[in-house]
């Protein structure tokens, strides 16, 4: 049975960076578990969708992403045995650790929409949030003549809950540069009861879909797609047993979402919405003290972005390096989480809060306001420093 001193489940963003910061261990120390060949900066899918990049812009093979003295097991995780420090792979091979970081991210479950995924081989049906179906955004975009123009926001927690309405002022502003904007109707159709989370942004955004003539609908959740006909049809969530249907000639969804088989199957690493239990500010599981958690699969209230990756790295690297030390679990992580909320082709408004939903800012002015200064940290400057010093 293959052992190592710490042992990252996950390969995305979070199991990247946190492994990298363990680097410093002899070679072999580090396992990290991930069967993908290619890791995706998915923050860039937004403006891949809006033909601002290209999909081979956001990935590289994961060879080069993880940390060379790691040890890369090319599998999946399939179960997690805490009391006993294992993790067994599908391929029915078992892996020991000392100490255990969960990063596995989130599970896109397009198929509990009805009529998917099958809808997406027809046509103006598109996602940003699958490198499957993320260049079809931009197609539909370019193929759009005129009718409803849908956006969709699940009845799930999802990983960037500003991305939805991102791609939506995107297409608006597309759509009037090419003159198809009069012939069209925007549509963002919305499980939540609010268009933001902090009242701050959302107050901001209000303004931008009053301007732009955009038709907001709240607590209705997408529940079928009928590519023959071209409807789809909504759950009225105030009156859930009432249905709403929409003609579309673009239908942009973002899919439910949820923990990953092997954390949610795991009784005695989940909590009962099956995402990884741990302590919101430590970082650490809240009955095994040699396991960690980072990123989308956790259950820290607070929404599930790379920003939040980024700041929970180092909380969760000092904490884990002071139980390995067998002294006290000091660094706090304060919720901080960021969403650049894109708002056409060089604007953004730079949402950045804390477990309060507070505003927690980095810059000297009014981040509610659309900035070119924004924008550009998003589309150039982010990922650049993703690549060269995030993942290392």
């Amino acid at each position: 049975m293959k052992s190592f001193k710490v042992l990252v489940a996950g390969g995305g963003a979070g199991g990247c960076s946190v492994a990298a910061k363990f680097a410093s261990l002899p070679k072999g120390a580090v396992g990290i578990i991930d069967p993908a060949e290619t890791h995706y900066y998915q923050p860039m899918w937004t403006l891949v969708g809006g033909g601002m990049k290209s999909l081979k812009d956001s990935s590289k093979p994961m060879s080069q992403v993880l940390p060379k003295n790691a040890v890369w097991i090319k599998d999946s995780v399939a179960s997690f045995e805490p009391r006993e420090n294992v993790v067994s792979l599908r391929n029915g091979e078992k892996v020991q650790y000392e100490y255990l970081v969960v990063a596995l991210g989130m599970k896109l479950e397009y198929n509990k929409i009805e009529g998917l995924p099958e809808a997406f081989e027809t046509p103006g049906v598109c996602s940003n949030y699958s490198a499957n179906y993320v260049d079809k955004t931009f197609r539909s975009l370019k193929d759009f003549k005129g009718g409803n123009a849908i956006f969709t926001f699940p009845n799930t927690l999802i990983k960037c809950p500003g991305a939805p309405q991102k791609i939506m002022y995107i297409a608006d502003e597309y759509m009037r540069k090419h003159g198809v904007r009069n012939n069209a109707e925007i549509f963002y159709n919305s499980s939540l009861g609010v268009i933001f989370a902090v009242k701050k942004y959302a107050d901001a955004l209000w303004k931008v879909v009053e301007e732009r003539n955009i038709n907001v609908n709240l607590r209705h959740e997408l529940i079928e797609v009928k590519p023959d006909s071209k409807e789809a049809v909504f759950r009225l969530l105030e009156k859930p047993e009432e249905t709403r249907t929409f003609q579309y000639s673009m239908l942009h969804i973002t899919p439910p979402m949820g923990p990953p088989d092997a954390v949610k199957n795991s009784s005695e690493l989940c909590e009962e919405t099956g995402y990884l239990d741990l302590n919101k500010f430590t970082l650490q599981h809240k009955r095994f003290p040699n396991v960690f958690g980072i990123g989308d699969c956790t259950n820290l209230p607070i929404p599930k972005t790379a920003a939040a990756v980024a700041a929970q790295g180092n909380v969760l690297y000092q904490n884990m390096k002071s139980v390995m030390e067998n002294s006290e679990s000091k660094e706090r992580y304060d919720g901080y989480t960021s969403c650049p909320l894109v708002t056409g082709y060089s604007k953004c408004i730079l949402a950045e809060f804390d477990y309060d939903l507070s505003p927690l800012e980095t810059f000297p002015l009014n981040q509610a306001r659309e900035s070119r200064t924004a924008f550009h940290l998003k589309k150039d400057v982010l990922p650049t420093l993703y690549w060269e010093l995030f993942l290392r």
